[in-house]
């Protein structure tokens, strides 16, 4: 579903992404390991449009998206939760969830589909809440909700466990096992925390210093040499 082919990216002078390849298929989460600081969330915004990379292929289905601004990759079928959740704190709930519908045609915009209540009660009680006023784990739950709603083939989380309380934590673990059962939707999640993927994902990637130094399956997830890249 969503494949990069040896990315590579600067800063500057600063070489940030080092021929980064991966893959990640329907029905299926990726898991996107390493330490503060060694590329996950750069990668994620190439693959998203934010960053541009200076060379290698992003595809999606298929389909050469490499140069694609945002929106476009976001009408295409890429929802971004970013690392910090970044809702909008002036809009209430409901106006929130209703700006994840801006991709899609009129009609199917006009109503917000229940099943983001389903996943996330919490969010039905709160409607007429301004997000700002939200807890931390709140606001995540409305951004993953946000996304949902674009209708996604392919998720991508950045870090949703940071600064969340373990309650919420487990239901966003719950959320995002539910997604991936489900088959329709391909997941990539970039975590720090190695045993919160490895209870989700399928695959994994660990980067370091901005490149691939590991990758496998879930059953090669608790190898040391995989941990030996996460230990502060």
């Amino acid at each position: 579903m969503l494949q990069a082919e040896n990315l590579n990216q600067y800063y500057g002078s600063s070489h940030t992404l080092r021929g980064v390849s991966l893959q990640v298929a329907r029905g299926q989460c990726l898991a996107l390991l390493g330490r503060n600081g060694v590329g996950k969330t750069t990668l994620l915004k190439c693959l998203m449009g934010v960053l541009p990379v200076s060379g290698g292929t992003v595809r999606l289905g298929g389909r050469d998206i490499t140069r694609q601004p945002p929106h476009a990759r976001a009408a295409a079928g890429i929802a971004y939760v970013p690392q910090g959740r970044e809702i909008f704190g002036r809009l209430t709930v409901e106006e929130n969830l209703r700006m994840g519908m801006a991709t899609l045609p009129g009609r199917e915009a006009a109503r917000i589909n229940g099943e983001v209540y389903e996943l996330f009660p919490v969010l039905k009680e709160m409607l007429q809440r301004r997000g700002g006023d939200l807890s931390g784990g709140q606001q995540q739950q409305l951004a993953i909700a946000r996304a949902l709603l674009q209708r996604p083939q392919v998720l991508i989380l950045d870090e949703p466990t940071e600064g969340i309380q373990p309650s919420i934590i487990k239901d966003i673990e719950r959320v995002t096992r539910l997604l991936r059962q489900r088959g329709d939707i391909a997941i990539l999640l970039c975590e720090q925390y190695f045993d919160f993927a490895q209870a989700l994902a399928d695959h994994f990637v660990v980067l370091a210093r901005g490149e691939v130094v590991a990758a496998g399956s879930q059953a090669q997830m608790a190898s040391g040499d995989i941990t030996r890249h996460l230990a502060v």
